[in-house]
């Protein structure tokens, strides 16, 4: 794919953008008492210096700290905060992009006017309050940390009065003023995601019966009344973006898609240039991710299309947007420009290797909503798998002072990324993995979580890309190591899982995660497994089919060489998705785990859907649970003094993982120097083994 239309120029008002592609508003938390930091001006720089058309810095606060949601936001209420807005302007314009600035008053969420004590402004008073029974799933410590922002206090609210209002509008207008003091190109103003303005556009949340409420023109008249202020400010000097809720999800009476289109109208009509489709949940406890962070790729596209109908100003889509369906999207009219979050939190140059016909060598969003869950915390956002988020230094990949060469035992995403790094640093590389393809457990888990696969094709793409030796099928040992002569060993193996000594653990149709790989791809041979079932997979193997997990994961609605009555055991990351996988496809699952938390290490919003969809499948969730034995066709375990069993054809163990080496102990007792990454080292899954394997590459 070209990516021509991705590529091309566009306009919105006065402002020329040499492409199609913008970083959305997506809050670092890396200001200082209102200012931007340098390492917040880095890290939009990167972007802009990896091709992005424009940067949209995340959410500031108008009149902060008044409305503000955080304590380490963009501040624009003062004249002293425009100089490090300018000193953010002219990097981006040096590193030739444009910059917009969001401005917003945070409303029901501005945790800052809790934590000092003043109300929160809403157009209404809520009815009800939102379900927290997600929050089951969040250790305490996570508890504590969700009330870093309003210091623990508890918010109180107010409705907003003719006065509150008409100074909101001022503020919106004084901080456009300072932006186009500061330099930047443009200001978006936020007026979706619960926000302030959000809340009078929503029937939902407004109920008023002044000129606030009512008809969607009232509702409408805070959005208005601002873009106006704004232009009687600043003039058409500065471009004026609007975001909008395409839909909120959630929320009896909540904006819908045709309500938007009109609410764009109005604001092309106050002087709008552009409107930026997204979507929103009323509960993140229980919808985020499905707005403001969807999870399914381009869950927005229907929205921006329909807005793009009504009005004849840009229309900027989001929603979890990769390259090839922003370029359909441009191509189908569906939108002028793409907003690409995720994307290029992954990788600041995705612009750049698309403009050089190289987007193998993107690496991609995982959509694990690590970086998210930070701004639930109040802290900066991180990345799973790209370590050099909010803190670009790291991106610098520097020449090694002599060549090495470096052998690397395992081909998961630690052992790639690892021998990736080397191999750029200029060492000569030998990457030996066991099995007959890379990607190790990362390759088998694309069954239930189909995003990491694009990662694992990514990392395999690029270490051959740079002249890796990839030696597959070759299981190393202390011999074939010290033959090769290594200067260096880098043990990436994964983690160890073996049975429990559980009574009953070691008899037939009980799968260790494995075992399972093994029964569902014929990577290995589980000799327990039903001989049916065995047959099956051998015979998929011959005709290819196990070579895809798209084709093993099409195929699995209609045959699992498991049982009907299934027991998950262990409810972390593993056990839960897999759980779901299975419910989904017609079994009666049970998961039982020991803590009192499922989901365990996922980011939380991931973990909360992740329960949600499980309960909704039909999934028996079992917490604080200790399994006793595997006898007699059932499993007996105890929560408490209470003894409980369930029948099972087939049980899993997801738990009974360990961070081991073996390979490692084998090397060392040979006098070979070794160092060890990825769950091999410590479990932590693929966030883990990237970082782990990127510390450790930059040292060689």
């Amino acid at each position: 794919m070209a990516f021509t239309r991705l590529l091309s120029p566009g306009r919105i008002g006065n402002v020329e953008l040499s492409n199609r592609v913008m970083l959305p508003a997506m809050d670092m938390n890396l200001c200082e008492d209102g200012h931007f930091s340098p390492a917040e001006i880095a890290h939009y720089t990167a972007r802009a210096a990896g091709g992005t058309g424009m940067i949209i810095t995340g959410t500031g606060a108008v009149a902060w700290p008044v409305g503000g949601c955080s304590w380490h936001q963009p501040a624009f209420s003062d004249d002293k905060y425009i100089p490090t807005v300018k000193a953010l302007a002219d990097s981006i314009h040096s590193a030739g992009s444009k910059l917009c600035v969001q401005i917003c008053h945070h409303g029901k969420t501005a945790n800052c006017d809790t934590a000092d004590g003043r109300p929160l402004l809403m157009p209404s008073k809520p009815e009800s309050k939102l379900d927290m029974s997600a929050l089951q799933d969040n250790t305490m410590d996570e508890l504590m940390r969700l009330g870093t922002a309003s210091r623990g206090k508890a918010p109180t609210v107010k409705e907003a009065t003719e006065d509150d209002l008409l100074w909101v509008i001022e503020q919106f207008a004084l901080a456009a003023e300072r932006l186009h003091q500061a330099g930047v190109d443009a200001v978006e103003v936020h007026a979706a995601h619960g926000y302030l303005i959000n809340t009078f556009l929503s029937a939902g949340y407004n109920r008023r019966t002044d000129r606030w409420g009512g008809s969607i023109e009232n509702r409408a008249r805070l959005m208005v009344e601002i873009v106006k202020a704004i232009r009687a400010r600043v003039g058409d000097s500065l471009a004026v973006s609007v975001r909008l809720n395409g839909m909120e999800y959630g929320l009896d009476g909540g904006q819908t898609p045709e309500e938007t289109a009109t609410f764009a109208q109005l604001a092309e009509a106050a002087g709008a240039d552009a409107i930026h489709v997204s979507g929103n949940s009323h509960n993140p406890f229980a919808d985020f991710t499905l707005g403001p962070l969807p999870a399914e790729v381009g869950q927005y596209r229907e929205y921006a299309r329909i807005v793009k109908r009504a009005v004849s100003i840009p229309v900027i889509a989001v929603g979890r947007i990769l390259p090839e369906v922003a370029e359909d999207m441009l191509a189908a009219g569906d939108c002028d420009f793409v907003s690409m979050g995720r994307q290029l939190l992954a990788d600041p140059n995705l612009v750049n290797k698309l403009r050089s016909g190289d987007p193998k060598s993107v690496r991609p969003c995982i959509n694990c909503y690590v970086c998210v869950e930070q701004n639930f915390f109040d802290g900066a956002p991180k990345c799973a798998v790209n370590p050099a988020l909010c803190n670009e230094s790291l991106a610098t990949i520097s020449k090694a002072p002599t060549s090495k060469h470096v052998i690397v035992v395992g081909g998961g995403p630690a052992g790639m990324e690892a021998a990736r790094i080397a191999a750029e640093r200029g060492h000569r590389v030998t990457l030996l993995e066991a099995s007959g393809r890379l990607g190790g457990t990362a390759w088998f888990s694309q069954l239930t979580t189909p995003a990491n696969g694009p990662l694992v094709e990514h990392l395999e793409h690029e270490v051959r890309r740079l002249g890796v030796a990839v030696r597959t099928g070759v299981r190393a040992n202390v011999e074939s190591v010290r033959a090769l002569s290594p200067d260096r060993v880098v043990v990436a193996t994964g983690a160890v899982r073996g049975r429990p000594t559980v009574a009953g653990a070691d008899q037939r149709h009980i799968y260790t995660g494995d075992d399972l790989r093994a029964l569902m791809t014929g990577d290995g041979v589980v000799n327990s497994a039903p001989f049916l079932a065995r047959m099956v997979v051998a015979a998929g193997r011959l005709v290819g089919v196990t070579k895809s997990v798209d084709r093993v994961r099409a195929l699995s609605k209609a045959w699992l060489p498991l049982g009907k009555n299934v027991v998950v055991v262990g409810g972390s990351l593993v056990g839960l998705e897999l759980a779901e996988f299975l419910a989904d496809r017609g079994r009666q699952v049970t998961l039982i785990e020991s803590g009192a938390q499922l989901g365990l290490p996922m980011a939380m919003p991931r973990r909360w859907t992740a329960v949600k969809k499980a309960s909704i499948h039909g999934v028996a969730l079992v917490r604080n649970a200790h399994v006793t034995s595997y006898e007699g066709g059932r499993v007996t375990y105890m929560v408490g003094d209470e003894i409980h069993t369930v029948a099972f054809d087939d049980v899993v163990i997801a738990d009974n993982v360990d961070a081991s080496a073996p390979l490692a102990d084998q090397l060392r007792s040979a006098g070979i120097h070794v160092d060890v990454i990825g769950d091999a080292q410590e479990i932590g899954y693929i966030e883990g083994a990237i970082h782990t394997a990127g510390a450790l590459a930059r040292s060689l």
